[in-house]
This record gives structure tokens, C-alpha cells and sequence, in this order.
């Protein structure tokens, strides 16, 4: 043999080789024809019985891009798709403010202010994802925010990343009332779900750190699920922060819960409420050993 090289080609044409000679005109085409190759054609893939397949090659997907751009460990942020910015929470006020006298105006006064009071839980998602990617980027393993996808607090988490120079991941999901990404998720990172069990899998598959800003559905779901796949060893502990006590005290009686035996009293050392983003950073940090302590000693444990 002339060419030792010969002896690694390919023995065969590749998938996409195959797919673009398929695509000549061909006397069997058309929508009473099975002569389409089965991985190129949509009705078969979209047909109930694929429906196993579909979800594997939802799960395998992000895990690919993820292994190649080396993510290995994220921090999830959820929280409300309706949390707005401060400038913007501050334009609806004066919006509000200029209009006449009545009860419309009253109704959007007090939604403008509820906004205005809110807001801040987007700044310290946004300040907290910065903190998160400018400081893990010195790590061997650097950590990456990773979010729903959509606007609100998931636009914080990836804003705050994006606003550092680093990346992030958004997992967006289809519905039928959805936006559309925010603007600020790594465009090789953001993908997009037709099952949320697999989108779930996926915010948990790498995390290391939870933190839950108020919410309401969705982010309750996504908050008891990893807490009972911690209270049941389904999942390692990790820690899951809750920002806003005020909030979740409000929204949920945990006390209520231990007094009627529902959970048990170490059940509410599954989660810490915090405050700021430097809080909640400088939790992870002692949690983890990434910083120091301030009697200069790495600490860890949860």
C-alpha cells in the first residue's frame, strides 16, 4: 500500500453525506411515500411511538455542547419571568405617576410600586451571577450560571454573566405563550425543550448551588423537586439559597410543616435564606472552600 493514511478513512459516508444525496428528486417522493431516510424525515421523528427517541436525543444534545465546552459545574438561578429591572420598574412608576386622577390610575400606581419593590431581586440576581463568574473564572473548574432562559430574574442571572465577559447557559422551554430568549445567554449554550423533565435533569445534572429569587409556579416546582431529591438521596446535598425571607416565610409556613410532622425539624437545614448577592456568594465560598474565612481558614461542609 502506497498510503498508510488510507488505512483510517471512513469505510462509509457519513449521515449528513447520505441525507444531502437523498435530497435528489426521486420517483418515490412525496407524502404517501416511505422512501425518506428515517432520521431526515420530521413525521416520523414527530410520530407518539418516537416519542422515547425524542427524549433521548433531548437529553443527549445539551449534554454533547456541554462536554465540549467543558461546563462541568453550574449554578442554577430561578426565579420570575415577571421581575423587572429597576429602570424599567422605575419608567412604569412615572408612567403611572403622569396619568389623571382615577381609579386607573390607582390600580397601575399600586402595580408600578410593586414593581419598584420587586426590581431589587433582579439587581442581586444580576450582581450575584457577576460575582459567580468573574471569581470562578480564577478556578481550575470555573462555575457558569445557568437559567430558564427567559426575561425577569433568568435575564439577571445571564445579564450578570454576560456583563463580566463570561458565559452562561439558558435551558428555554416551548410553550405556547413563551417569549422569546433574553438576549444575554451564550448563543452555543441556549437550547431549547419540548420536555421538562429533561430540562430539569439538565439544571441539576452539573449544579452545585441552587438559588431560588420569589417566584411563582415554575420556580416552586423546580424548588421542591431538587429539595426532594435532597431530602431523599436521590440528588447529593447541595446548598439551596432563598433569597428574600421576608418572601418565602410569607409564601410558606415551613414551621407549619415540622409542627404537623409533614417534614422533619433538619428538614429546614436543607435550604438558607440570604439577602444580597455578596451573602450568598460568600455562603458558596465557605460551603466550598473557595474563599477564606475571616480567620484566614478555608472552611467547607453544608
Amino acid at each position: 500500500m502506497n498510503n498508510p493514511k488510507e488505512l483510517l478513512e471512513r469505510n462509509f459516508p457519513t449521515a449528513d453525506q447520505d441525507a444531502r444525496s437523498a435530497r435528489r428528486p426521486s420517483l418515490y417522493a412525496g407524502d404517501d411515500s416511505s422512501y425518506e431516510l428515517a432520521f431526515t424525515d420530521n413525521d416520523f421523528l414527530l410520530h407518539p411511538d418516537l416519542r422515547p427517541v425524542r427524549m433521548q436525543l433531548e437529553l443527549l444534545k445539551p449534554e454533547m455542547v456541554q462536554r465540549e465546552e467543558n461546563i462541568e459545574s453550574t449554578i442554577v438561578v430561578f426565579g420570575s419571568a415577571r421581575i423587572l429591572p429597576a429602570e424599567q420598574a422605575q419608567l412604569k412608576l412615572q408612567e403611572a405617576q403622569d396619568l389623571p386622577s382615577g381609579p386607573a390610575r390607582e390600580h397601575a400606581l399600586r402595580t408600578a410600586r410593586r414593581h419598584v419593590d420587586m426590581a431589587r431581586f433582579y439587581e442581586e440576581a444580576r450582581a450575584f451571577s457577576s460575582l459567580v463568574t468573574e471569581h470562578s473564572a480564577r478556578l481550575a473548574t470555573p462555575i457558569y450560571v445557568v437559567t430558564g432562559g427567559g426575561p425577569g430574574v433568568m435575564e439577571a442571572g445571564n445579564r450578570g454573566a454576560f456583563e463580566v465577559g463570561g458565559k452562561s447557559l439558558g435551558l428555554n422551554i416551548v410553550l405556547p405563550h413563551e417569549q422569546e430568549p433574553n438576549p444575554y445567554i451564550t448563543p452555543r449554550l441556549c437550547f431549547q425543550f419540548h420536555y421538562f423533565a429533561l430540562r430539569k435533569m439538565h439544571f441539576l445534572m452539573r449544579s452545585i448551588a441552587l438559588v431560588c429569587f420569589p417566584g411563582g409556579f415554575g420556580t416552586l416546582d423546580e424548588l421542591f423537586e431538587t429539595l426532594t431529591l435532597i431530602q431523599t438521596g436521590k440528588c447529593r446535598k447541595r446548598p439551596v439559597l432563598l433569597f428574600g425571607r421576608e418572601f418565602w416565610t410569607k409564601l410558606i409556613n415551613f414551621d407549619h410543616l415540622v409542627d404537623t410532622g409533614m417534614i422533619s425539624p433538619e428538614d429546614l437545614d436543607l435550604f438558607r435564606f440570604v439577602e444580597t448577592a455578596d451573602e450568598a456568594w460568600e455562603t458558596l465560598q465557605q460551603v466550598y472552600g473557595l474563599g477564606q474565612t475571616e480567620r484566614g481558614e478555608s472552611a467547607s461542609g453544608w
